[in-house]
């Protein structure tokens, strides 16, 4: 993926890309494949019905959308009745702590390194519930004395669970850390120590980067969302069928409720952006394995390159405090690389960025300019915030509460070798204490 031209074919299939802003803000949000943006408008053009009548436009709709469905299934190596599309994963999440019932007493363990869609919910469902939360929180160590790389392990878990343990939730991959976690061990150690427990994982800043095999991970609960994933704003939930007895369904009391959809969706699985679903899982190698692996490889090399660039120059610096792995081990993490920078805020220094290259012309980096070599000026996309992790932020991290969190620049595999620029910019505005 190294390669101009593989680069450059990757890049045709983005319409977003063709302007002049440099795309770094994906954790967010990824541009969307314009084979996803045209499956939108056929459907909404040619197949907009509601689905199960028996003339041909609705059968042909049906079709449309039973075969966004098998896809999304496939892509994460599950079954068709094991997953639920929805409008997002922190609405899917709290469908399902609707649905899920619990022992007054239970305990259910909840990790701080987590997006705030994997803890209100379920928050919430202590309350209700009278659970009692055990918070998952790595503390310091003299290998990492200020906490800046907090990591979920087997070691740290598993003094948390007891006999009364029912639920744990977990980030697969934190949005602002970008560390990868050891979703595999952790759901063996919760499994192995409380067979009957249910380990439930965000997967929404882990799937952009990385393939997805549920049933390898072993996992209870895992969700994701498509438009992070260069598809539509839609998100999936998958629960493993040993889970399905113990999830209520919240439908109409008439309907089916034999399926997660069943019992979760509510009838908010859009039709037209679940039939845009393929033409995701086809840019990322389809449901052939072997094109899959391949796809995936490349993107990993290329994003490594890329996270090695920018770890470079952030490391070098000593008023830099990178957060998570401030190694481009792809094994370790993902270029999503957030870091504060002694005695600057994070807002500012965004707002540089944007001035900076907001007003800048002319060629730079062997003559091309920005990430597109348009020649006018170059829109850097970076970002401050906590991003809804801020029990993270301020209880794991130790920053400023109520503060402005830290700046993120979040790359994914259509971004250019001339990240760099982002780079430049960092080194030109000197930022020191």
């Amino acid at each position: 993926m190294a390669e101009t031209a593989s680069i450059a074919h990757l890049r045709a299939q983005f319409p977003g890309l063709e302007q002049g802003q440099v795309f770094m803000d994906n954790a967010g949000g990824s541009q969307t494949l314009g084979s996803v943006i045209t499956a939108i408008q056929n459907y909404l053009s040619k197949t907009n019905v509601q689905l199960g009548a028996s003339y041909s436009i609705s059968q042909k709709s049906t079709g449309l959308y039973e075969k966004g469905y098998q896809a999304a299934a496939k892509y994460i190596n599950a079954s068709r009745d094991d997953i639920v599309l929805g409008g997002s994963t922190t609405q899917l999440f709290r469908n399902l702590s609707y649905a899920l019932s619990f022992p007054a007493g239970s305990e259910i363990i909840l990790s701080k390194l987590d997006h705030e869609a994997n803890l209100s919910s379920w928050v919430s469902l202590a309350e209700c519930q009278q659970l009692t939360i055990k918070w998952w929180a790595p503390e310091s160590s003299s290998s990492d004395p200020d906490n800046s790389n907090p990591k979920l392990t087997p070691e740290n878990l598993a003094p948390l669970i007891s006999d009364k343990t029912v639920f744990a939730a977990c980030t697969h991959t934190s949005n602002v850390l970008g560390t990868i976690h050891d979703v595999k061990a952790l759901a063996r150690t919760l499994h192995e120590k409380a067979p009957s427990a249910f380990l439930c994982v965000d997967a929404v800043a882990y799937a952009p980067h990385r393939p997805i095999d549920v049933r390898d991970l072993d996992v209870d609960f895992y969700a994701f969302s498509w438009y992070k994933v260069y598809g539509p704003h839609i998100s999936q939930l998958y629960a493993h069928p040993r889970t399905h007895s113990h999830i209520k369904p919240l439908g109409h009391y008439f309907n089916p409720s034999r399926t997660v959809e069943q019992k979760l969706a509510l009838a908010a699985s859009s039709y037209e952006l679940v039939a845009a679903v393929p033409a995701v899982v086809d840019y990322c190698g389809g449901t052939d394995p072997s094109s899959r692996t391949g796809f995936w490889k490349r993107a990993k090399e290329h994003e490594h390159r890329l996270q090695r660039l920018l770890l470079e120059c952030l490391n070098a610096n000593e008023n830099i405090r990178v957060l998570g792995e401030r190694s481009a081990d792809p094994e370790l993490r993902v270029p999503t690389i957030s870091f504060v920078v002694k005695g600057k805020s994070p807002k500012a220094l965004v707002e540089q960025v944007d001035r900076a290259s907001g007003d800048a012309k002319g060629p730079l980096d062997g003559g091309q300019d920005g990430d597109q070599g348009l020649g006018e000026s170059r829109q850097f996309g970076i970002r401050w915030g906590h991003f809804y992790s801020k029990r993270l932020c301020e209880e794991v991290l130790g920053l400023e509460k109520d503060g402005e969190g830290v700046v993120r620049v979040s790359l994914v595999h259509y971004n250019t070798g001339k990240g760099r620029l982002t780079t430049m910019i960092l080194q030109k505005r000197k930022w020191e204490g």
